[in-house]
């Protein structure tokens, strides 16, 4: 089993490092979706759950989040009489 996560590292993380974690994500069978690199440093992936623990781990590691779609809406307000 396998989730979508949101992976982000340290700001003073080399980007070599980071590289180098996707490339390990895809070595275990994930996949790797948009990656970060302005404001903040990571990628999203899909991330098999036996490397998920090993990222918990990452001395470089910021925080990891599940990976979802936001959405906004509206609420019609009707006018008062």
């Amino acid at each position: 089993m396998s989730g979508k996560y949101i992976v982000i590292f340290k700001s003073d993380t080399p980007k070599d490092v980071i590289e180098q974690a996707a490339k390990d994500v895809e070595a275990k069978g994930g996949s790797i979706g948009h990656r970060y690199d302005t404001t903040m440093k990571g990628f999203s992936a899909t991330v098999p759950d036996g490397l998920l623990t090993t990222f918990k781990e990452h001395k470089n590691l910021d925080y990891i989040e599940a990976d979802g779609e936001v959405s906004a809406f509206a609420k019609s307000v009707g006018i008062g009489k």
